[in-house]
Formats: structure tokens, sequence, C-alpha cells
């Protein structure tokens, strides 16, 4: 299974985006999902993720986040998706999925096993 994110790009202070994660050869399965971002000469840093509990889903969130950024998923679809709003110049990074080893939420890097390139995320001043 490999793992692809999209949607990232250029917006100004205040704006939206919306970054996609697909699975493709195969299925996220019964796996939590989880947003990380990077921004220039910083560590990887949590941003979301969802877990896989049947009916309803669990989301985390940072907090420098909370209330700005949504998580979704669609089992069907096999995507991910990370709804951006308010967005911050703070905010620039490059946002990475992945696919976490257990079906419960991490905010743990290294509880992931399966990353995707990442998508350049800009947001200007």
């Amino acid at each position: 299974v490999q793992l692809q994110a999209s949607g990232g790009g250029l917006v100004q202070t205040g704006g939206s985006l919306r970054l996609s994660c697909a699975a493709s050869g195969g299925t996220f399965g019964m796996y939590a999902v989880g947003w990380f971002r990077q921004a220039p000469g910083k560590g990887r840093e949590f941003v979301a993720a969802t877990s896989w509990r049947g009916p309803g889903d669990i989301t985390k969130y940072a907090d420098s986040v909370k209330g700005r950024f949504t998580i979704s998923r669609d089992n069907a679809k096999n995507t991910v998706s990370l709804q951006m709003n308010s967005l911050k110049p703070e905010d620039t990074a490059v946002y990475h999925c992945a696919r976490s080893r257990g079906a419960s939420v991490q905010t743990r890097a290294d509880q992931y096993v399966q990353w995707g390139q990442g998508t350049l995320v800009t947001v200007s001043s």
C-alpha cells in the first residue's frame, strides 16, 4: 500500500486548503491515519489523526490547530482528508500523511509505520 498526499499550495493568511491522502494498492484497513507536518529547520509535528472504530471514528488534534483543522475519513474511497481553515503563516510546512501500526489514535510519529510523500503548504502573511 502506498500513500499519496496532495492538495498543498500557496494561500494567504486566513485562507483555506484541503489536503487529501489516498491509499493505492490496498486500503487503510482498520488502522488509524494521521497527518504530521515539518516546517523548515524544525522537527516533525503531529497535526491530527483519526482512528477506525467501526461506526464512528475518533479524532485528535494538536492544540495549535484545534478548531481550525478537521480530519475526516472516507473508507469507501480510501482517502483521509484534512480541511484547513483560518490558516496562519506558522502553518507553513510540508504535510505528510501516515498509517499507524494500530487502530487507535496516536500522536507520536514512531507509532506510524507507513508514510506518504509530503505536500507543501505555504501561508503568506
